[in-house]
C-alpha cells in the first residue's frame, strides 16, 4: 500500500522519503511515553469527585471499601477481555487498592497513573508479540477455538497462558482474512499494518487518556450511566444531543499517517467550496493570521481539534489532491454550523392494499426533535394516513423535555413522567398545551435497546391507551442523568490561561409511570409480542454492574386518552394469524431457535479453516435459499449467487411490516369502537 502511495504522488516525492514512506516502521518500549497527570487534572479530579459523592442520586461513601472497587474496576476497563494481565501483575499493585479513595480526594492521582504506565507496557509488549506470530507459518488445520467471553474467567497465571491467546487471537485474524481469499502475503501486509497501527496509537497517547479511564473507574463503579467527558468527548456528547457542530463538514479518516477525507456533510463549507474531493489528504491545518502546522502522522482527533471551530472564523488546510502527478495545495475555508441531518427524525409511507400507514423513524430524542415532529405530523394529515407508526428501535433515548414534548403530541393534556431525586422529592410533569397534533390510530415500536427517554414515552403512552407498544421489552434504564460543565463561570476571569476541563454525566433522578411503576431492570412490556419466540442473549439494564435497583411510587392523577386497550386482544389475535402465514417470521423464529441452541457457545469460534468455510457455506446457502424465495414472491427472477443481487436490495423489514399491518387493524378496531 506504500509503496501504491510513492507511485501516486510521483509531484512530491521528496516529501515522502523525508518521511520514510515504503518502509515498514519499527516502533520500540522505548518511544512509550512515561504518562505523569498534568497539572489541571488535580483540579478536575477534585471537581468530579465533589459531583459524584455529593449530587449524585445514590449517595456513596467514598473509603477504603470503595477504593477497592475502583481498583477492580479500573484493571477491568484497561484490559477488559483479560489478555494483557496476569494474576501476579494485579498482585503487585494490590497494596495500593485502598489508595484511591484519598487520590480522588487531594487530586495526586500518582498511583493511577503508575497502573496506567504499566498497562501501556503490556499492551505494546502484546502487539510486539502479536507480530512475532504473525511472521510464522499459518496452519488453520488444526482443531482449536478461541473463547472470546473472557470477563467472567480468573486473570490468567503466566504470560506463557498470554501467550496462548494471543497465538489464538493471531490466528483469528488471520482466519478471518483467509475466509475471505486473501493469501499468505496479503494477510501479513494487513495484519502486519493493522498491529503496528496500534504500536503508534500506544506511542501517542497522552495523559488526558490515562486520566479519563481512571476517572471513568470511578464513575462506573457508582452507576453504569454516570461518566467523567473529557474536553473531547464533552464537544462530542453536546453535538450529539443538537445533532449539530461547527467545523467544515467534511468526515475524515486515517490511512497510513495521512488523514483523508471520505465523505462530505451536505451543504457544509467543504462541499460548498468545490475546493476538495474524497481521497484527498490533510497535511497541515493552520489558523487564520498564523502558520500552518504540518500534521503528518498525527493522532485524528488532534486535526480534528484543529480543524473545527466557532461558525464565521477561518482554518486554512494544505492539500494533497488524490490522484497521480499532484502537488500540495493550500485552501481556506469559513467554518459554519453542520447539522447531521441523517440523525434527525425521518418520515415515510407505507402503502398498502388496507391503507396508509406514516412511519416516524426517531433515532434519539435530540433537542428539536419534537417541532420537527410537529411538521411532520402536519405532513401526514394531509396525506389522510389511516395511522401512524414511531420507529424507536435501537433509540438509546436523550433528552427528557423532549420525551415529555413528543407525548405532548399525541395527548391532549396531563401528566406525562414522574421523577423522584436523591432526597425522595417526587416531581410531575405535565403536557399543558391542550392540542393534539395527531388523533388518529397509534403504533409505538420498539426492541431490547430501545431505552431512557424513549422508555417514558412508550410507557406514558401505554399507560392512557393511547397508543399499542408492539416489539419487544424494552432495555429497563429507568434513571435520569445531567450534564455539567466542570468548569465554573468565575474561571475563565481568573484563570484564562485554562484549558477546557470537560464535563461530567451523572444521576439525578429516577423516572417513573404515571401508573407509578418503575421501567428500571423491567423495562415497558409491549403489548403485542413481535415473536413468540425470545433471543436468550443479555441485554438489558438488569445484567449491567452497579445498577439501581427498581421500586414503584404512587401514581399520578391521569385519565385513559384512548380506548387502545379495549381492542387489544382482537389485535393480538389478528398478529398471531398473521405471523404464523408470514415467511418471513418462519425465517425469524428459525433464526432465534438456531442461536438460542447456540447461545452457550456465542462466544467460541473454530479456528479451522475448513469448519468455518462449511459454517459460512451454510449460512450463505440459507440466505440464498430465502433472498431466491422473496424474490419468487415480488415475481422475479432468482439469482445464483448472492453477489448478483442489485445493490439496492434490502431484506423486508418485517417487523415494521407487521407494525403497519397492526396500525391498520388498530384503524379498523377504533371505527367498530365508536
Amino acid at each position: 500500500m506504500k509503496q501504491k502511495l510513492v507511485q501516486i504522488i510521483i509531484g512530491v516525492v521528496s516529501l515522502f522519503l523525508l518521511l520514510g514512506v515504503g518502509q515498514a516502521k519499527e516502533y520500540t518500549m522505548e518511544q512509550l511515553p512515561q504518562l505523569t497527570q498534568d497539572p489541571i487534572h488535580q483540579t478536575v479530579s477534585k471537581r468530579v469527585t465533589n459531583y459524584f459523592t455529593q449530587a449524585h442520586y445514590h449517595h456513596i461513601q467514598l473509603d477504603d471499601a470503595f477504593s477497592e472497587k475502583i481498583f477492580d474496576r479500573y484493571f477491568k476497563l484497561l484490559d477488559s477481555n483479560k489478555g494483557l494481565f496476569t494474576a501476579d501483575d494485579i498482585a503487585q499493585f494490590e497494596p495500593q487498592k485502598t489508595v484511591f479513595a484519598q487520590e480522588l480526594k487531594t487530586g495526586d492521582l500518582s498511583v493511577a497513573f503508575d497502573i496506567y504506565n504499566f498497562a501501556l507496557k503490556k499492551r505494546f509488549m502484546r502487539y510486539q508479540y502479536a507480530l512475532s506470530v504473525l511472521a510464522q507459518p499459518m496452519n488453520f488445520d488444526s482443531d482449536e477455538s478461541i473463547d472470546f467471553e473472557r470477563d467472567k474467567m480468573p486473570w490468567p497465571t503466566s504470560e506463557k497462558e498470554l501467550d496462548e491467546y494471543w497465538q489464538k487471537r493471531v490466528k483469528f485474524d488471520e482466519l478471518s482474512l483467509a475466509l475471505t481469499d486473501k493469501k499468505e502475503d496479503e494477510i501479513r501486509e494487513i495484519l502486519s499494518k493493522r498491529y503496528r497501527q496500534v504500536l503508534k496509537i500506544l506511542i501517542q497517547t497522552n495523559s488526558e487518556d490515562a486520566f479519563q479511564v481512571f476517572m471513568n473507574a470511578f464513575a462506573r463503579e457508582i452507576d453504569p450511566h454516570t461518566s467523567y467527558l473529557a474536553p473531547r468527548k464533552k464537544r462530542d456528547f453536546d453535538s450529539e444531543m443538537s445533532l449539530s457542530f461547527e467545523g467544515i463538514g467534511a468526515t475524515l479518516n486515517m490511512e497510513d499517517d495521512y488523514t483523508s477525507i471520505v465523505s462530505f456533510v451536505k451543504g457544509g463549507p467543504a462541499e460548498k467550496s468545490n475546493q476538495l474531493a474524497i481521497g484527498d489528504k490533510i497535511i497541515g491545518v493552520g489558523q487564520k493570521g498564523k502558520q500552518i502546522q504540518d500534521v503528518i502522522g498525527w493522532r485524528l482527533d488532534d486535526i480534528v481539534d484543529l480543524i473545527r471551530g466557532p461558525k464565521g472564523t477561518t482554518v486554512n488546510l494544505e492539500i494533497l489532491p488524490a490522484g497521480a502527478n499532484t502537488k500540495p495545495k493550500t485552501i481556506e475555508l469559513k467554518r459554519d454550523t453542520i447539522r447531521f441531518e441523517d440523525r434527525e427524525v425521518k418520515s415515510s409511507i407505507i402503502q398498502t392494499p388496507r391503507g396508509k400507514v406514516g412511519v416516524l423513524e426517531v433515532p434519539s430524542f435530540y433537542i428539536g426533535l419534537t417541532n420537527k415532529t410537529k411538521t411532520l405530523l402536519a405532513e401526514f394529515n394531509k396525506e389522510n394516513v389511516d395511522s401512524v407508526v414511531i420507529d424507536l428501535r435501537n433509540n438509546g433515548g436523550g433528552s427528557l423535555s423532549e420525551a415529555i414534548g413528543l407525548t405532548g403530541l399525541f395527548i391532549e393534556s396531563g401528566p406525562v413522567v414522574q421523577v423522584r431525586d436523591d432526597r425522595q422529592n417526587v416531581i410531575q410533569y405535565d403536557n399543558n398545551d391542550g392540542f393534539v397534533y395527531y388523533n388518529g390510530p397509534l403504533v409505538v415500536l420498539v426492541n431490547r435497546y430501545s431505552a431512557s427517554a424513549s422508555e417514558i414515552f412508550s410507557a406514558a403512552l401505554q399507560d392512557y391507551h393511547r397508543a399499542a407498544i408492539v416489539g419487544e421489552t424494552t432495555f429497563g434504564k429507568g434513571t435520569v442523568q445531567t450534564s455539567r460543565n466542570i468548569a465554573y463561570p468565575i474561571d475563565e476571569r481568573i484563570h484564562p490561561d485554562w484549558p477546557s476541563l470537560g464535563g461530567v454525566q451523572y444521576t439525578i433522578q429516577k423516572f417513573y409511570r404515571i401508573n407509578g411503576g418503575s421501567t428500571q431492570l423491567k423495562g415497558v412490556v409491549p403489548d403485542i409480542e413481535m415473536t413468540d419466540m425470545q433471543l436468550d442473549y443479555e441485554t438489558g439494564e438488569r445484567f449491567l454492574d452497579n445498577a439501581l435497583p427498581w421500586d414503584s411510587i404512587k401514581a399520578a392523577r391521569y385519565s385513559s386518552f384512548g380506548n387502545v386497550d379495549k381492542i387489544l386482544p382482537k389485535l393480538n389475535v389478528l398478529h398471531e394469524q398473521r405471523i404464523k402465514q408470514d415467511p418471513e417470521f418462519n425465517y425469524i423464529d428459525a433464526d432465534i431457535s438456531r442461536l438460542n441452541k447456540e447461545s452457550d457457545k456465542q462466544f467460541v469460534i473454530s479456528l479451522n479453516k475448513a469448519k468455518r468455510e462449511l459454517e459460512q457455506d451454510e449460512n450463505d446457502k440459507r440466505e440464498l435459499t430465502r433472498t431466491n424465495e422473496r424474490l419468487e414472491r415480488m415475481h422475479q427472477k432468482p439469482v445464483k449467487s448472492l453477489d448478483e443481487l442489485p445493490k439496492d436490495y434490502k431484506v423486508p423489514d418485517a417487523f415494521l411490516n407487521e407494525a403497519a399491518e397492526i396500525a391498520l387493524d388498530l384503524k379498523a378496531g377504533y371505527k367498530s369502537n365508536n
